[in-house]
């Protein structure tokens, strides 16, 4: 998560662009594209080969969804990148649930994979994780930014907690909790 742009001057400008300030965004994209874009690597990682959206491409519709934003209030650079993540995140959904859309409207069906993938193809699963980390939202807030922070960013535990200002124990309990939680969500006993 270190990325070589001082972390000052991306604060700086994430303070004038929760400001009002469009042009802020401007100057910020060049401090923060390689870090969007390795956040972007590693959510799609596990995509399949013909997956028609690229890193480059889900950067540019993340940095697009930025922009329609209005005065968002980010703290710092770790809460620019969470929060950067989830956008990408959302990206990844609405396009797999076009595909989804496009596949129905010409009669073919998506396969739906037995086993959840953190950061797999975007199906029918993904579609159902992100509907109940939704859910899990509002049970544990907590609980959501650390599973992302360390499944969809790669953070380690480590870095997980410092990124959110608390304890590495604390940070455990939350992601067990959480897990537990989205598993017992997405795999009910019958």
């Amino acid at each position: 998560m270190d990325g070589t742009a001082n972390s000052g001057e991306i604060t700086g400008w994430l303070e004038q662009w929760s400001q009002g300030d469009p042009a802020a965004l401007d100057r910020l994209a060049p401090l923060v594209y390689d870090q969007l874009r390795a956040i972007a690597d590693n959510l799609l990682r596990n995509e399949a080969a013909d997956h028609t959206l690229q890193p480059t491409a889900l950067v540019s519709e993340t940095f697009l969804k930025l922009l329609d934003l209005h005065k968002v209030s980010l703290n710092d650079r770790s809460h620019f990148f969470a929060f950067a993540a989830r956008l990408m995140r959302r990206v990844l959904i609405d396009h797999a649930r076009r595909e989804k859309a496009a596949k129905r409207s010409s009669g073919l069906r998506l396969p739906l994979d037995p086993e959840l993938g953190w950061t797999g193809s975007i199906n029918e699963v993904s579609l159902d994780l992100s509907s109940a980390l939704d859910e899990l939202e509002s049970l544990d807030a907590t609980g959501v930014r650390a599973l992302e922070l360390r499944y969809f960013l790669g953070c380690t535990g480590e870095e997980t907690a410092a990124l959110l200002g608390l304890s590495a124990s604390t940070v455990d309990r939350s992601l067990r909790f959480s897990l537990a939680w989205l598993n017992s969500r997405l795999h009910p006993k019958l």
